[in-house]
């Protein structure tokens, strides 16, 4: 009997926390997992819990199945179908399973971290098959997953009205009303994907950030984990208000069961899932200059060559680091400034990016609505997000956010103090190559002349590549015989 307004199929824990979130807001969901105890565990573990959980009550709108055709016959039509597994491989075995018992018409949701090619894929595949295809990102953890996460849904756009309802009820909201979902369509086919991958490739960037300003107030100012909570905890009361200021102010307040902070513990090596490289692989092939996230995956990378690196502090030589002499108030505020203007640049990049990316897959992206998703619920969300909604609301063409009035301003502002942490930085021999990426992106972007014009010399010299000259039209391309030409 068809009875289930939506079905998940994946039920680790984000998928389990979808699951409850949608059957909290009044949905009945039915739950599928290739290993049957899981799906037992988890409807049974649902009856047993106690009342003070947060899916008390819910249990009777969940129910689970053994068999994918039970699944699926359980479901409303148009049967909606969410799909919560590992990325890659594993979602196309679902998908083809599905294909055999699905109807044209019905539709199919991805909501794991999938590569938007993948996703560009399937919506062909399935729109052959006369079935429906959303690729959608979901962005806030496990406890987004519970609570409200952001969703960022993007595919076949018939089909965004029959789980527009629900991805809304569960998602985010913000507003001075709590009543905005963060949760929009964004575009056709790997669309809501590639925005997942932008988002993810900037928290890569704020994390790296954070973690520069973190390394500099420790090494150059030596300030105390007690000393860090209170930086941090007044940086979240103002314009880099966010979800990861905030959790990094607590992770200096958690120690260790001897009494010591918890994160002087903890072995600098990174890691990653993926989705930031591939943002920095795919503006490579876009062109576009996304320095900032490319090094906050490099730094990631070098992290993880500790060896290497122990090894090599132990030969290599640099600067030492001297006792900090100056305003020490001061120094904090300017770090503080520089950690701004470099998120700035981050985001600037990323929509860029998402700007070349449109123009080359034909979607209509709507940059002030994307920031919309962001502003809750997902990991970057921050106070800075409301603004740079603000300034795409003013100026949806605005090609650059360096160029908006408020975000110009604010840079301007922040220059002396910039230039100064990333200055004393290297003076003192501390790496900070997200700090340096954004102040060299801020430069070469204002610049009106860059020397690519003796780049474009040494191209045309040893490969005949031509170029184009200032005193010509655009588009008119000049060689010259440089060998011959040459003064000896």
């Amino acid at each position: 009997m068809s009875q289930h307004d939506i079905g998940l199929i994946g039920l680790a824990v984000m998928g389990q926390n979808l699951v409850i979130n949608m059957a909290n807001h009044g949905f009945s969901v039915g739950v599928y997992n290739r290993t049957t105890a899981t799906t037992d565990d988890f409807v049974g573990g649902l009856k047993t819990e106690s009342a003070d959980k947060v899916w008390a009550g819910t249990a009777d709108r969940i129910k689970g199945y053994h068999t994918v055709e039970e699944f699926v016959a359980s479901l409303k039509a148009p049967r909606r179908v969410m799909i919560m597994v590992k990325a890659g491989g594993p979602v196309d075995a679902v998908i083809e399973q599905l294909k055999g018992v699905l109807s044209p018409g019905d539709i199919i949701i991805d909501g794991g971290n999938s590569y938007f090619p993948d996703t560009n894929r399937r919506h062909e595949d399935l729109k052959k098959a006369g079935l429906r295809f959303i690729g959608t990102g979901v962005s806030g953890g496990e406890e987004g997953a519970l609570k409200g996460p952001s969703i960022m849904p993007g595919g076949h756009p018939e089909a965004w009205p029959f789980v527009k309802d629900i991805f809304q009820k569960i998602s985010a909201k913000v507003g001075s009303n709590n009543d905005i979902p963060c949760c929009e369509w964004v575009g056709e086919a790997g669309a809501g994907q590639y925005v997942k991958m932008v988002h993810n490739g900037i928290e890569y960037g704020d994390m790296q950030l954070i973690c520069e300003a973190y390394f500099i107030l420790k090494n150059a100012l030596g300030l105390t984990n007690d000393e860090l909570y209170q930086v941090f905890k007044e940086w979240n009361a103002g314009e880099l208000e966010s979800y990861l200021i905030e959790i990094t102010r607590d992770i200096f307040t958690v120690k260790d069961a001897d009494g010591s902070h918890l994160v002087d513990k903890i072995l600098d090596t990174a890691q990653q899932k993926g989705t930031g490289k591939w943002m920095s692989q795919h503006a490579l092939d876009l062109g576009v200059p996304t320095t900032l996230i490319t090094e906050a995956v490099y730094a990631r990378c070098l992290s993880a060559q500790k060896d290497a690196r122990v090894r090599a502090s132990a030969v290599l030589s640099g600067p030492s680091i001297p006792a900090f002499t100056g305003d020490k108030k001061q120094f904090i505020d300017d770090v503080r400034q520089a950690l701004y203007a470099s998120k700035l640049c981050s985001y600037a990049q990323g929509y860029v990016q998402l700007d070349a990316a449109a123009k080359e897959f034909g979607w209509k992206l709507n940059n002030g609505n994307i920031a919309l998703l962001w502003r809750g619920g997902c990991i970057i969300r921050s106070r800075f997000l409301g603004d740079i909604k603000a300034a795409f609301d003013k100026n949806p063409n605005l090609e650059n956010l360096l160029l908006d009035d408020f975000f110009k301003a604010a840079v301007e502002m922040a220059q002396p103090s910039w230039r100064r942490v990333v200055s004393t930085a290297v003076q003192l021999g501390l790496p900070v190559p997200v700090f340096s990426a954004a102040l060299s992106y801020y430069d070469g972007y204002r610049c009106g002349r860059l020397p690519a014009n003796l780049l474009q010399a040494q191209r045309d010299y040893f490969g005949a590549h031509t170029y184009e000259r200032t005193d010509k039209p655009r588009g008119e391309y000049s060689h010259t015989d440089w060998i011959h030409e040459r003064k000896t």
